[in-house]
């Protein structure tokens, strides 16, 4: 683009926690040149997802992510974590992905370039100004994966380094089923030891599967653990998990939440498609009022967020292919607008985190 200096593209730190904020630069571009800055993943399952925003350099060449406005793309406005948060599987995808890491010993590596010009599709069959390649970790350094199989338990237990003792989580998934461990792995790396417990297979829930005493018997894993604070172990459920989570708080078969005796968060979304969220919370708010123990209940509401609440910049999925108890393959609605449900996961990540600092 200029004749003197090849433009420039740096991203820092270029390798980072998945919750982490990034710095993506552009330099060395002529004065109030438009370019777009563009990333690509490839996901396990061989799928890739971008996303884009269209810039004008400034009068120096140059474009901050975190600092100009992107005036058109996947994101508009002043966005450090659009060319994350807004990812959508490329044109002619198959319909109905969901981006989840399944190895969480690897790396998502994105792909971060830039292109002369407002472009909008066709981006592999350009070449760009500059690229830069970005590792984004669930693990930190450090952190140890160990597979739990005890005492008919099945998951997997992240320590962070160090003796400890660390304060202990049991991570409770929804009615997606299998093992799921990469918010464990990003909660490990954030100081606890946290368990991401299995406790069906895909596509094989059944309510008389769910034995109370499993549960039971998985937070006891954590609890008496050497490396952890017995007194300051936690449970964190999704969807499905979130209900197990009362369950367990209330030590009941009926979830009473007037026995609740310890701190409870819970997150909704107003724009839930998959369950009546914001109801039962304000139901679950009016027992415990009428129970005396309605201090111990935190609420954080989010208007037109969806069902599936991820760590930060994780892409929104309004609908995803889900497999039933009885293997049928559907399209299951979420529900969400991407920005809002981005700035839900931002944020009820970060008052998640204090709300566990606080109470483990």
């Amino acid at each position: 683009m200029s004749d003197t200096v090849a433009p420039m593209l740096s991203v820092f730190p270029s390798r980072a926690l998945v919750d982490e904020n990034f710095k993506v630069v552009v330099e060395n571009l002529p004065p109030g040149s438009p370019v777009t800055l563009h990333s690509l993943h490839q996901c396990e399952d061989k799928h890739y997802w971008e996303a884009y925003g269209h810039y004008i350099s400034n009068h120096r060449g140059t474009v901050s992510v975190t600092d100009d406005l992107s005036f058109g793309g996947t994101y508009t406005g002043k966005e450090a974590m659009g060319l994350l948060w807004s990812m959508r599987p490329v044109p002619g995808s198959r319909e109905g992905l969901r981006l989840r890491k399944r190895n969480v010993c690897s790396p998502l590596l994105v792909n971060i370039s830039v292109y002369r010009g407002h472009v909008v599709e066709g981006f592999r069959e350009q070449a760009p100004l500059a690229s830069s390649l970005t590792e984004r970790w669930y693990m930190a350094p450090g952190l140890q994966r160990i597979e739990i199989r005890e005492k008919g338990v099945r998951g997997t237990l992240f320590l962070p380094p160090g003796p400890g003792p660390f304060p202990g989580l049991l991570d409770v998934w929804g009615g997606g089923g299998g093992l799921v461990e990469y918010r464990s792995a990003l909660l490990g790396s954030h100081g606890y030891a946290s368990l991401a417990l299995e406790y069906f297979a895909p596509g094989e829930l059944k309510s008389s599967d769910l034995e109370f005493n499993y549960f039971e018997t998985a937070f006891n894993i954590v609890k008496d653990h050497p490396q952890v604070m017995p007194d300051k172990v936690g449970i964190f459920g999704l969807s499905l998990g979130a209900s197990l989570t009362l369950l367990l708080a209330a030590e009941s078969s009926i979830i009473k939440v007037g026995r609740i005796n310890c701190p409870v968060m819970v997150v909704n979304s107003h724009d839930d498609q998959n369950m009546a969220t914001v109801e039962s919370s304000e139901d679950m708010a009016q027992m415990m009022r009428a129970a005396g123990n309605l201090h111990l209940l935190t609420r954080l509401y989010y208007p037109d967020a969806g069902h599936l609440i991820e760590p930060p910049y994780t892409p929104h999925f309004r609908a995803t292919k889900f497999v039933k108890d009885t293997k049928e393959k559907v399209i299951l609605l979420w529900g969400g607008q991407t920005k809002p449900h981005s700035d839900a996961q931002e944020d009820s990540w970060k008052k998640i985190l204090a709300f566990l600092e606080q109470n483990l």
